[in-house]
């Protein structure tokens, strides 16, 4: 029997050997992440293995017992040939007007007496309706001997498009279409040109462009004021296509940022050429209390810690271990265990509706022993795993942002995550399904503008339509000290 021989090798070449095998695990991190984005499925659910059931392959092969057979019969129903169940009717809300048609049976025998009726309601639909308002101005003239004659005509009501021809209501049309039905204006051209009405979508953009220069970014401003105001803010960015002079043949990548106050219920989109600190800076130097975010980097040094007190969101915290199953799916599914019972507890708060206080005792007594479960297996972890595996990656960036992930439960009305913000991006995302770019850095700035008040409109309830057609029609006359009054839900 040979015997085993005793390889010895320098701290060198023992660090050479763990950094190797480090880079090997960050390169097969990138290529299981690249495979989930082409095959894999997006989903990030977790279902802890329950503790009772052993794994399949926890045991040495075992002859199967012989199975015995039992006859099991029952009856049923047979349903009719050819029949077969459909839920075609949908039920039809009663704010909706009714017309009534009678159709009597025909034929009908002399003296025969009405016993009741049977009532059948249908959905009907009819095409949006495109019309022509004549705005009709009598001329007079005044005659006196003492001046020349003079021509009096009652004023023109202030129109949105001055010397235009598009109502305040063909304005709110257009923009929904748009923002919130994600509609490209040559999109709505073809629509409208099937109604025998020709609009190129240059003069649609036009219009559009002249109603939030002139008018909606008044609210808009109003609207930044409100936000900035508030002490609890989220925030987060998105990229959009820009098209501009500086990159001829190419797209510029400008940004959203955005802020959310899910208190007051408003969010505002403010537009920057860049993902840089500028942005954030900028929108929020009067912004005193907490902001919550990722844990993107330019964040981390906006104000002075007093000023601005940061929390992070689980969510993405979260993401990483759901990412790094594959690699170390006991360590990774021993973090998803620990993190959804902390989702579980905030399940219960929207159950029951608690109030602030209420959110907070309730999270002291049972979501922080778990935090400290959590903060204590990180520790201890953060030891024990290469850096740059996938669940290394998971470990340290839960670690490094602990103080800022657990602080949700110092307040009741601070929320776990950030995913309401997120709500608020994905129409973004559709609309650069649909309209692929800005077409300048003005049209991304208009763009932000109707974002902020169409998803300001979402979050509290209100019809974007009836809104925009109201402030449309008000807003050329309005005060411009009381333009507050006419944000969504005032």
């Amino acid at each position: 029997m040979a015997s085993e021989e005793m390889i010895t090798i320098s701290k060198t070449e023992y660090q050479e050997l763990i950094t190797f095998k480090s880079e090997v695990e960050w390169l097969k991190h990138q290529l299981a992440q690249l495979q989930r984005m082409m095959f894999g499925a997006k989903s990030e659910r977790f279902i802890a293995p329950d503790p009772l059931q052993g794994s399949l392959f926890d045991f040495p092969a075992l002859q199967a017992p012989e199975k015995t057979m039992e006859e099991i019969t029952y009856t049923r129903e047979k349903p009719e040939k050819g029949k077969k169940k459909h839920s075609y009717r949908a039920e039809i809300p009663s704010h909706f007007p009714r017309r009534t048609e009678i159709i009597e049976p025909e034929n009908l025998p002399e003296g025969a007496k009405k016993i009741g009726t049977i009532t059948t309601e249908i959905l009907e639909y009819k095409p949006a309706s495109i019309f022509v308002q004549q705005i009709v101005r009598p001329k007079y003239v005044v005659e006196t001997n003492d001046e020349a004659p003079r021509i009096i005509t009652a004023e023109l009501p202030s129109l949105p498009v001055p010397k235009g021809n598009a109502s305040a209501s063909m304005l709110a049309h257009i923009l929904v279409s748009k923002f919130v039905d994600h509609l490209p204006y040559y999109r709505q051209s073809q629509i409208f040109k099937r109604q025998k009405l020709h609009i190129p979508d240059s003069t649609i953009g036009g219009w559009a462009n002249r109603s939030l220069e002139d008018w909606l970014v008044l609210p808009w401003e109003a609207l930044k004021k409100e936000v900035r105001s508030s002490d609890y803010l989220k925030a987060d960015e998105t990229p959009i296509p820009v098209l501009s002079e500086d990159k001829p043949g190419a797209t510029h990548r400008g940004f959203f940022w955005v802020y959310h106050d899910p208190i007051k219920r408003m969010v505002v989109f403010d537009y920057r050429q860049t993902r840089g600190q500028d942005g954030p800076k900028s929108f929020l130097k009067d912004f005193k209390g907490y902001l919550q975010t990722d844990g993107y980097s330019v964040y981390d040094n906006l104000a002075p810690p007093e000023k601005i007190k940061l929390l992070t969101c689980f969510v993405h915290s979260r993401r990483k271990f759901d990412q790094a199953k594959a690699n170390d799916p006991k360590r990774a599914g021993e973090a998803l265990a620990m993190i959804q019972d902390l989702y579980e507890i905030e399940g219960k708060v929207r159950e029951q509706e608690l109030s602030f206080d209420q959110i907070k005792e309730l999270r002291k007594n049972e979501a922080v022993p778990i935090l400290d479960k959590l903060e204590n297996w990180l520790i201890d972890q953060s030891i024990k795993v290469l850096p740059k595996s996938a669940i290394g990656i998971a470990v340290n960036y839960t670690k490094n942002l602990w103080p800022r992930l657990r602080r949700y439960v110092d307040d009741g009305r601070f929320q776990i995550d950030n995913n309401l913000i997120e709500d608020c991006i994905r129409p973004v995302a559709l609309g650069r399904k649909n309209n692929m770019f800005a077409g300048s850095h003005q049209g991304a700035r208009n763009a932000a503008v109707i974002y902020s008040l169409l998803a300001t409109c979402k979050l509290r309830g209100v019809e974007p339509f009836e809104w925009l057609t109201n402030t449309l029609t008000v807003i050329p006359d309005y005060p411009a000290i009381q333009v507050h009054k006419l944000l969504p839900g005032e």
